[in-house]
Formats: structure tokens, sequence, C-alpha cells
């Protein structure tokens, strides 16, 4: 670890000011009396427009597949004379499906800068300028007799799915106190699986899934971000992004009294001020977390955790449910109703997740639905080998392991990963990091979508066995590497990183003291310092 990275790890879990006081009684204290409301209403302000989105838009390509294909090569024969044949309609397929993970990855890497520039929740804002733009093409791709509208419109879509995967789980994270940090952050997850349930209902061909309606199916994303649109300015900006970011500090305590209910714990005033105080550089990079030692191991744990998330299979194991279930006899048109416990499956089990996270902790439920995805894979081999023999009773097992692998992907992976950058990072080095983490899950989701077709071909009832291998790694290196940081302090969780992946026997130098003279817990929040700023050269605007 670098000097500079000793020194401000070590500052941060030092915190200055007189001895400590016994550890159980400032965790009461800084738990505020009741949930508030207004925290409670931003969540799912901007979740409604952000991770929703992602969810509801993988979901809602899938009814029109056929539709589109087809107006794919009558355009084509329109504009040439001559149709396309099947590859060729497949290859233009592909890549309107695979613009929206390039998009994503767009999105990913926008994300960082444009939420240190406008905040967190005018990034949210702004970034339903593209879903709109998207909407719009959609709606206009038959009158223009163009399917290259479709693919940028799945592009726009896209990045408007990359910047909010990555700046609503800050915003949370940020938002919300410690106590309640997991629970609010994973809310991110059950919009996410939420989204997927709807955009699976409305896909279905009694509603918007049919061919004289699909341009209003994939626009009817607009209508989510209309909503936040409306009601999401009417709630406070992250404290920490006025406060550190901006150097606002009574837009920072405003901000923090609305989302605690009508007051600002002294505590969480407190710990905001000294990562002020110790974070003076400027906003990092994403290379610049490369280049420095004290930060490779939470990288590295961020981006194993991100990656997972997208080669694990899950989102393959959606386009497989199909299959499964027609090889189990279900009439083909009555598929897509079972379709949508698949979606049901992945909701129920973010709920119980959202509800369990505060109790068993991110890195249980992180390593222990990579422990049961394992096994399904494994189940799930053996009962496509043996259904491939003429086992016919193999194929409702198959069925079943559809749904257990869904259940264990949301019972862990699908919501703490967007959470780790969050709570692993500090407020200069949080941006780049979810670029970091954000660019390796869309990489991930775009290989994924482009080799699986080929490893379905080349594996047959094999295929899910590269899946099980990447569980299994996943399960081991997250197991070994990532501390538990359920109701932690960044410097807490600082130290057990250095205790899991630094240097043993390294005594850690300790910072200049005259850092100490700058803060005194309990003046936080007095009289004379709620009103002034902590740092006459920084500028003050109110976000709110």
């Amino acid at each position: 670890m670098s000097v500079d990275a000793e020194e401000r790890a070590h500052a941060l879990a030092s915190p200055p000011g007189p001895p400590q006081m016994d550890s159980d009684e400032p965790e009461e204290t800084s738990k505020p009396s009741g949930v508030s409301r207004t925290l409670a209403l931003t969540v799912c302000s901007a979740a409604i427009g952000g991770t929703f989105q992602y969810g509801y838009n993988i979901s809602i390509i899938n009814a029109p597949t056929n539709y589109i294909q087809s107006f794919i090569n009558n355009t084509y024969e329109e504009r040439w004379g001559v149709g396309l044949e099947a590859p060729q309609v497949t290859l233009v397929w592909t890549l309107i499906v695979s613009a929206f993970s390039l998009g994503g990855l767009t999105g990913a890497l926008l994300a960082g800068p444009l939420s240190v520039c406008v905040g967190r929740k005018n990034s949210l804002l702004l970034n339903n300028s593209f879903l709109f733009v998207g909407a719009a093409l959609v709606l206009t791709c038959r009158l223009a007799r163009s399917f290259e509208m479709i693919l940028l419109a799945r592009f726009l879509v896209g990045v408007n799915s990359g910047v909010s995967m990555n700046v609503q789980p800050m915003y949370f994270g940020e938002s919300a106190p410690k106590h309640l940090r997991g629970a609010v952050a994973f809310s991110s997850a059950v919009f996410t699986a939420f989204g997927i349930f709807l955009g699976q209902v409305v896909g279905l061909t009694g509603l918007l899934g049919t061919e004289p309606l699909w341009p209003y199916l994939l626009a009817s994303n607009a209508l989510p971000g209309l909503i936040q649109l409306l009601t999401l300015p009417w709630f406070p900006e992250s404290p920490r992004y006025l406060l550190i970011d901006r150097g606002d500090k009574e837009a920072c305590i405003r901000s923090l009294k609305r989302l605690r209910g009508g007051e600002a714990p002294v505590l969480e005033m407190e710990e905001m001020l000294q990562e002020q105080q110790i974070l003076e550089a400027s906003t990092k990079t994403p290379w610049s977390l490369f280049k420095d030692p004290g930060l490779r191991p939470q990288l590295r744990t961020a981006m194993a955790a991100s990656s997972a998330m997208m080669l694990c299979g899950n989102d393959s194991i959606y386009f497989y449910a199909y299959y499964i279930f027609l090889a189990a006899g279900i009439p083909p048109e009555k598929i897509q109703y079972i379709t949508i416990g698949t979606g049901a499956s992945e909701l129920i089990a973010s709920i119980l997740s959202n509800l369990l996270i505060e109790r068993v902790g991110r890195r249980y439920l992180l390593v222990g639905g990579y422990c049961l995805m394992s096994c399904w894979s494994v189940v799930f081999t053996v009962a496509l080998i043996l259904q491939s023999r003429g086992v016919a009773s193999m194929a409702y097992l198959s069925m079943a392991c559809v749904f257990a692998y869904i259940l264990s992907f949301g019972l862990g992976p699908a919501g703490v990963t967007g959470i780790l950058p969050a709570e692993i990072f500090d407020q200069t080095a949080r941006p780049a990091a979810y670029m970091v983490a954000g660019s390796c899950m869309w990489i991930s989701l775009f290989l994924v979508g482009m080799l699986f077709p080929y490893i379905v071909k080349g594996l047959g009832s094999f295929c899910f066995l590269p899946f099980m291998a990447v569980c299994v790694v996943s399960a081991v290196f997250l197991g070994l590497t990532l501390p538990e940081t359920k109701g932690k302090t960044l410097a807490e969780i600082t130290a057990k990183f250095d205790e899991k992946n630094g240097p043993k026997g390294k005594k850690k130098k300790r910072p200049d003291e005259p850092a100490r003279e700058h803060y005194q817990p309990g003046q936080a929040l007095s009289s004379t310092s709620l009103t002034q700023d902590t740092d006459p050269n920084h500028k003050n605007g109110d976000l709110n």
C-alpha cells in the first residue's frame, strides 16, 4: 500500500478527538427513530426510472422478436428488391440485441463524470433524455421504414441503463443511514427484478406483444422515465455529494434532515465531516485507481463481483427456459405465461434478500448465492444429459432447476454486487470505481450474449458447465477477499480489507497529529458549525 493510501485509511480508521465511547452506544445514537417517508419515496422515484429500466428493457425485447425480424426482412426487400436469408436476418437481430450492451458500456463510462459534474439526482434526471429519444425512434421506425432506427434506439436505451445501474446505487448508498444502507441499496435489485417481471407481463400477446403493437411495447419504457422526471426533482440530493464534492454544508444538513425525518444525526454528520477533511484530493479517475496499491484489493473485488454477475449465466437461463419448457410438454402458446414465473421468482428472491441483508450480511448472501448456483448447475447438467437420452421425467427436473437457479441469483449476487462499490470506496474514488465495475459488467453481458449460442451448439447438454466454473471461482475468490461490510463505516471496511489482503506484519504509518485539531466530536452540529462552511475556499450551491 502506498504511503498516501496508508495515511488515508488510518486517518479514517482513527477518528480524531477524545477516546471513543463503548461501541454499542454510538451505534444506538446514530440510528434515527424511524425510517423517513422522504427516504422511502426518494428510493421509489429514483428506482422507477433507474434500475427498473434495466430489467424492463432486457425483458420487453423478447416478445416481439419474430415481428422485428419480419420487419427487418420486409424493409430490406422494399429497398433492394430481394429479401435477406435467415442467417442474415439473425445477424441483424443479434446486432440490435448487442447494441443494448454496447450502450450500457457507454453509459457506465459516462456515469462517473456525470455524477461528479451535476450530482447523483440530476444525473438520473438527465439520463431520461436518452430514453425519450429512443422511444421516439421506435415509434417512427415503421413510418420511416428503417430497422436501423431500432438499433440506434436500443443503443440509447442501453446508455440509459448503464448510467442508472451505476448512479442509482451510488445515490442510495450515500443517502441511506448506516443501519439501512444495505436494504436501501439492495432495493435497486428489487426494482430490476420488478422491471423484468412487468416487462414479461406487458409483452404478453393479450397486451402489447402483438404485431401491430410491438413499437408501442418498445416505447413503453418512456412512461417510467416520465414518472421519474415529474417526481424526483422534489426529493433531496445525496448529502455526501453536497458536503464532500460541492462543499455546501448547509445544503447537506437540509438534505440530511429531510432524509432522516426532521433531524440530522450527530454521529452521521461527524463521520461525513471527518471524511471531508481527510479527502482533500480531487475526484479519482479509473486509471488512478489502478495505480493506487492501497485500493487494488477493493478494485479487484468489485471487478470480480461485477463480471461474475453477468458471466454466471443467469441471463442465459432466461433464454434457455423456452426450450426447457417446450421439452417438458408445455404448449408453445402457454410458455409465455410460464416464463412470467421466472421473472416472479427473481422478484420474490430479491424482496426476501432485501429483508435479510441487514441480518445475514452481504458476504454470506453473495458467496452463498454463488454456492447454490454452482450446485444447481451440476443438477441441471445431469438433468439435461438424462433428458437427451430419453428420460422424459428429467424435463420437469430441468424446469425446477431453472427456477432454483434464478432464485439463488436473486437471493444474493443480483443485489449485493451493486452495493459493493458504494461501501468499499470513499467519496473521491466511488464514481471511478462504479465506472470500472460497470464496464466489467456490460462487457461480460456482451460476451455472454454473443458466445452463448455457440456454447450451446458446441457443448450441448454440458453448456452450463462453464457457468458452474464461474460460480465456483467467484464463491471462492469473494469468500477469501471480501470482508463483511454490514453496519460498518468506511474506516472499518478499509481496515478489514487490509487484514484480508494487506501485507502481514506491516505497521501502518499514522497521519500527522495536526489533522486532529480541525475537528472534535460533538461540535459537528453546534449552533455555529451548522451554518458555517468547514472550508471557506469551497463554493456554495444548493442542489435541492
